[in-house]
């Protein structure tokens, strides 16, 4: 079933001085429900204005985005967003953060306080409600975010980067936590990041994009999602497989750069 349908997505930004930069040219996509996808690379191939217009944040210049059958325009709350940094609210508790969308929705305190519970159990953080942001980790609060996010119960989580500011050992933990989730909950994820061993560690569905205008380069299947559930990532990496797509996707991703640079140089 799909759960999510990008058609012909083009993004053209004007510019003051009278020139345009075409961001995206022509992106289609079929998105499965409950699939996991994640999205690379190089710097300015459109990833975040994809998952900005996905979002609602931006309309596009050409194209559609269809949810469940239904068009989707402007943000919604069946779309959640985890951006890179959890952009949470420093003046309320943990508790108060997660229980801020149920809150704005009208939903009855019982029913809030039940929600963010279990949320704090997902996340791992059933003894912090009553903290405050400013007292967390920088992972304790992107496991805020994700609950934040989760307690909305949106259709589809849309993922900016949420993980590129942590440091290597909790990075790994979120990106247990992230497939726990996904597996747990059956909800669509797109991911965007610039680790190759990140995205193939998270997108059962990856996708390379080509530099400006953002289009679909490669697109792979790969199983390493579903080996990471419940498991020592590091042992997925081992995988005979792991190491030859990293290198092979790497490889596709520095010669778009190399590519962009001579791009840039010849220009000047």
């Amino acid at each position: 079933m799909s759960a999510l349908l990008i058609e012909n997505i083009s993004m053209r930004f004007e510019l003051p001085n009278g020139q345009a930069i075409q961001a995206l040219q022509n992106v289609t996509l079929d998105i499965r429900e409950g699939e996991i996808m994640a999205v690379l690379g190089p710097s300015g191939c459109g990833k975040t204005t994809l998952l900005n217009i996905v979002a609602g944040f931006l309309a596009p210049t050409e194209g559609t985005v269809s949810l469940g059958g239904k068009l989707a325009i402007g943000p919604g709350p069946e779309r959640g967003m985890v951006f890179q940094q959890g952009a949470l609210f420093e003046w309320m508790s943990v508790r108060q953060n997660i229980g801020f969308g149920p809150s704005m929705k009208g939903t009855p305190k019982s029913e809030i306080n039940k929600r963010v519970d279990e949320l704090l159990e997902i996340v791992g953080l059933h003894d912090f409600g009553s903290k405050m942001i400013y007292e967390l980790s920088g992972g304790m609060q992107q496991r805020v975010a994700l609950a934040r996010c989760l307690a909305n119960d949106p259709d589809v989580i849309l993922m900016d980067e949420p993980l590129g500011a942590l440091d290597a050992l909790t990075r790994e933990k979120m990106q247990s936590l992230v497939l726990e989730i996904w597996k747990e909950t059956g909800k669509t994820i797109i991911l965007i990041t610039h680790s190759v061993e990140e995205a193939l560690l998270l997108g059962e569905r990856l996708l390379v994009m080509a530099p400006r205008p953002g289009r679909i380069h490669k697109e792979y299947n790969l199983p390493f999602a579903e080996l990471g559930v419940g498991a020592d990532l590091r042992e997925v990496k081992k995988h005979e497989k792991f190491g030859p797509t990293r290198e092979e996707i790497l490889s596709m991703i520095w010669d778009m750069e190399e590519e962009i640079m001579g791009r840039t140089e010849a220009a000047s």
